[in-house]
């Protein structure tokens, strides 16, 4: 009987090889490896002194990828040709073209941009370390950089120590040892010898391993000079049925460890004329590049007003940064004129990026628009100008302590204030109700108003004008013009009260919405915070001191003063309808890497595998930063940073 079913063997043995065959790959019901790779081997190896080689390679138990290893693999000292770095298999290969320094230690930190290749397990703060000379530096200082005016984790950020102690080192040196900030904008400099060190980090985008005053920027007040101290590491040891039992050993803390810098940006952009137009006859406009440092001069080039400067022939309207210029002609002969040409005079950079005085002429020319052949059979003249309007700054529900606003589209000449008319709806009738002064808008005096009023909540309002109420410069009058309104409820309202603990008096709270945006911005010179007349929502705080007293947050100036200091308040505020709320903040009591809200984090890390998005209201565990002590001699698997706990000095 066997030797019968002998013909069904090829049939079965094929079947094994085929079902084989369709089960390629990890078994069902297996576990996911959720383990990064691990170091086997290098050369040169790790912590090697006398090393000569330009060629590295590093193994790994695991095949292996690089993911952006141009922006996140660094290495130290830097080099001014960049190296080649790739990954084949299980082996990761750096080939260095600069020429190798005599006596010195050189780190390659990876940063997280090793990852296994079939899950994608990061090897997070890898770096391989070897020396040219007999002694190898191993010493190391570890921090935090964050945005300074929104506290958002700088990723990426290149951070370096320079032996060089003089000012001007970070703008024409490279850095003595250098690292890159990783999701969390957590970093070490790892390798330094001993000795004192300027601290700075640095938003490289050109790499040229200097700082240019468009890049952003931070830096410490104090130089520093790393040290180590002996700690005691406790082990928990695992026996072959399981039982565990605790072990302490010597181990090293390199520090410090809880560097605190926040980078700022000077917002220099290089000054020069952007654009220029002449939209219609009597308007010209002029664009800078950048906010003016001084208030530029326009004269009239030819013309009967050949050299007048523009106080003579026109009236300016300037945009709140100053970077925008409209002239509004008010010379008849020069409206009329097809072609103008101005002189502008301002501030510019000249070849060696310094501002000087510089004249440039511009041409503004002026052409009517073209007419249809329909317009041109008819001989129908070309369009007039439109007529003086008027345009109210409100919808039709106002708040309670909110002026009445309303802008006009040219400027103006002549204002009759009695021609202007509110009225409030008392039952059926309507009351007339005295107008205060008319106040002309800080920023946009030309064209924007206001009416300060005391409003009764709830009632309704009717704004009107008159028919020629207004004229204009160019001699136009506004048509008649109105607007209903009504003023909310008080009960429609929320307020919150912020008392302030560790705040001075140049403390300035800010209401921010759900998108971390400032609503409202209010002083709280005696630690009290009044927003009043909120809509009800879902809100956020952020605080900053106004060192400079200048009312809104300022950056710094480099090495010179630290941008205004900022703390935000931890959790979200839901602010109801008819609610008060008195709110305490202790601005020291949440460290500040912890402190901006998850839900408003524009750079969130990364999460890792199994890793969950922190809970709004719910404290987030401090995570170990400091690992073991007893890495492989020249290598490095964890950042040894400060324990989530940054807090400025109280």
């Amino acid at each position: 009987m066997r030797l019968k079913n002998l013909h069904l063997l090829p049939i079965l043995a094929c079947a094994l090889i085929a079902g084989a065959c369709a089960s390629i790959g990890r078994p069902e019901g297996g576990p996911i490896d959720e383990v990064p790779p691990t170091f086997v081997n290098s050369n040169p190896a790790p912590g090697s002194t006398r090393s000569t080689t330009t060629n590295i390679a590093i193994y790994f138990d695991e095949n292996v990828q690089l993911e952006d290893a141009f922006s996140k693999v660094v290495i130290s000292p830097v080099q001014i040709e960049s190296p080649q770095i790739s990954a084949n298999g299980r082996r990761v290969s750096i080939e260095l073209r600069d020429s190798l320094k005599a006596n010195t230690t050189y780190t390659i930190d990876f940063g997280d941009a090793i990852k296994d290749l079939n899950e994608g397990n990061v090897l997070d703060g890898f770096a391989l370390d070897f020396s040219t000379g007999d002694v190898i530096d191993t010493l190391r200082i570890s921090g935090l950089v964050l945005e300074a005016q929104t506290l958002e984790p700088a990723q990426g950020m290149l951070v370096g120590a320079y032996s060089n102690l003089a000012d001007s080192a970070i703008h024409t040196l490279p850095p003595d040892r250098i690292a890159r900030t990783n999701q969390r904008g957590q970093f070490t400099i790892r390798n330094l010898a001993p000795g004192q060190y300027r601290i700075y980090a640095l938003n490289d985008l050109n790499r040229d391993w200097h700082w240019d005053r468009s890049e952003d920027v931070a830096f410490l007040d104090t130089t520093i000079s790393p040290w180590t101290e002996p700690i005691t590491v406790t082990d928990t040891l695992y026996s072959s049925v399981g039982e565990d039992s605790l072990i302490t050993r010597p181990g090293i803390r390199y520090m410090p460890n809880d560097l605190l810098l926040t980078w700022f940006n000077l917002g220099y952009k290089a000054q020069y004329i952007q654009d220029y137009a002449r939209p219609d006859r009597r308007r010209a406009t002029i664009t800078l590049a950048a906010p003016p440092d001084s208030t530029p001069v326009i004269t009239m080039v030819g013309t009967h007003l050949n050299g007048t400067t523009a106080d003579h022939w026109a009236l300016t309207q300037r945009s709140a940064q100053g970077d925008s210029i409209t002239l509004w002609l008010s010379d008849s002969a020069i409206v009329n004129t097809d072609s103008l040409r101005l002189a502008l005079r301002y501030r510019k950079p000249d070849s060696l990026d310094v501002l000087q005085w510089s004249t440039d002429t511009l041409k503004f020319t002026y052409r009517e628009p073209k007419r249809s052949k329909k317009e041109i059979e008819a001989d129908t003249l070309p369009p007039r100008f439109d007529l003086l309007q008027i345009t109210a700054k409100s919808g039709s529900m106002v708040d309670v302590d909110r002026p009445l606003s309303f802008a006009v589209s040219q400027p103006l000449a002549y204002l009759d204030t009695a021609a202007i008319h509110l009225h409030i709806q008392v039952d059926t009738l309507w009351q007339s109700v005295a107008l205060p002064p008319l106040r002309p808008d800080s920023i946009d005096p030309l064209l924007l108003r206001h009416f300060d009023l005391r409003w009764e909540p709830g009632a309704k309002y009717r704004f009107t004008v008159d028919s020629a109420a207004f004229v204009s410069i160019y001699g136009e009058h506004n048509p008649p013009f109105n607007q209903d309104f009504t003023i909310k409820n008080l009960e429609d309202y929320a307020a919150i009260t912020f008392i302030l603990s560790g705040a001075d008096s140049t403390a300035i709270v800010e209401l921010l919405n759900g998108s971390g945006e400032p609503v409202r911005r209010v002083p709280a010179p005696n630690g009290r915070a009044v927003f009043q007349y909120i809509t009800p929502g879902s809100y956020y705080a952020r605080m900053f001191f106004d060192s400079n007293h200048d009312g809104v947050w300022t950056t710094g100036i480099l090495d010179s003063i630290q941008p205004e200091e900022v703390a935000y308040y931890p959790k979200k505020l839901e602010l109801k309808r008819n609610w008060e709320i008195e709110q305490p903040w202790d601005i020291y009591d949440t460290p500040l890497d912890t402190q901006k809200p998850y839900a408003i984090l524009k750079n969130r890390p990364k999460l890792r595998r199994g890793e969950q998005a922190p809970v709004e209201e719910e404290e987030e565990e401090e995570d170990d930063f400091f690992g073991p002590a007893n890495q492989r001699p020249g290598t490095s698997t964890n950042r040894t940073t400060a324990p989530a706990g940054f807090r400025r000095a109280n």
